[in-house]
């Protein structure tokens, strides 16, 4: 009896010590990470394959050159790539030619491939030319969300469209997303039925945030996925929901529409740089009250998909990250 109770003793003081251990390292990792949002790098350049000159790189700060940027993160994406590019400017090109007005422009943001994905983006670079389509090398790999952070640091658009490089949602499913952008910044700052009728109303200058969402196909995949990714997926909205709060039922979705000035205000400050940024960016639109619509999208399930069951412990990992680092106050909001 005497051996028995020392046993659960001696566990009972090692279920404690991992405890302590974990939350030692998540607080100091926490705080490595409170000035991850800073952008200290050196001014990006791009080059255009063409003439190889050096093309001066915008930030989000500047003025809007463009109506539509469309922000396209890519990893060892050589072969999902090229389709879903062919599709993406074939439906830009058709737009720019019925309305004269729109302009536009695709940044590829290769996040250190091992494969011929930057000779796929520049192949599309010196095609439609660097002034629609420009490649932004990250050199090595840093994560989903720091890919798309750096290419909506380095827009022009009045309105940011982040897309996955497979082509799961189709892209004409971004008018959707943007007409209630519009819609709802028309509704909220009084401009009537038109923009014409304020000479100064600007779309990129009023904060909202679009996500596109997936919780319309929910039931579906419940019944034709595996238990355990449904178990784990349940999981996965009860953490996120408890870390960033209820609002929106689909965070992961890779396709989200931000105006310039709620891009501005989300990117200088996330910090999360891989499959978590998501939730990063509820949580961020609810502390400076930016209005987050959920849009539901047109969604297949393309094969080569880089999340896993192994993704789950690094997410989860991420949103301990963030609930140390926003509510012990390391991580500083700008």
């Amino acid at each position: 009896m005497a051996f028995l109770l020392m046993m659960v003793e001696f566990l009972a003081a090692l279920v404690l010590i991992v405890l302590f251990g974990l939350v030692s390292v998540t607080v100091f990792k926490a705080y490595r990470r409170r000035h991850n949002n800073a952008h200290v790098e050196a001014p990006a350049i791009f080059e255009d394959p063409k003439s190889l000159k050096q093309v001066p790189c915008p930030y989000i700060f500047d003025p809007a050159e463009k109506y539509l940027s469309l922000i396209i993160p890519a990893f060892n994406e050589e072969h999902r790539l090229p389709g879903a590019l062919d599709e993406t400017m074939n439906y830009l090109q058709q737009r720019a030619a019925k309305d004269k007005s729109f302009s536009y422009e695709v940044l590829i943001v290769d996040d250190g491939s091992r494969d011929g994905t930057k000779r796929v983006a520049f192949g599309f670079v010196k095609k439609y030319g660097v002034d629609n389509v420009r490649a932004i090398l990250l050199g090595r790999n840093h994560g989903k969300g720091e890919a798309i952070r750096k290419g909506m640091l380095h827009s022009r658009g009045e309105l940011l469209l982040m897309l996955d490089a497979d082509g799961a949602t189709k892209v004409t499913d971004l008018e959707k997303l943007e007409n209630q952008i519009h819609a709802v910044a028309r509704k909220g700052y009084h401009c009537g039925d038109s923009e014409t009728s304020d000479t100064s109303f600007r779309i990129s200058d009023i904060p909202i945030v679009a996500f596109g969402s997936r919780a319309h196909l929910e039931e579906k995949a419940l019944a034709t996925r595996k238990w355990y990714r449904n178990f784990l997926m349940k999981g996965f909205h009860l953490v996120v929901v408890l870390t960033a709060g209820p609002g929106i039922r689909d965070t992961q979705c890779g396709f989200k529409m931000f105006t310039r000035s709620a891009a501005r205000k989300l990117f200088t400050n996330i910090r999360l740089k891989r499959w978590c940024f998501d939730v990063e960016l509820v949580f961020l639109c609810k502390w400076f009250g930016i209005p987050m619509l959920e849009i539901s999208v047109n969604w297949s399930e393309i094969p080569g998909s880089k999340v896993n069951p192994l993704s789950i412990p690094n997410m989860l990992w991420e949103l301990a990250l963030m609930s140390v680092g926003y509510r012990t106050r390391m991580w500083k909001i700008n």
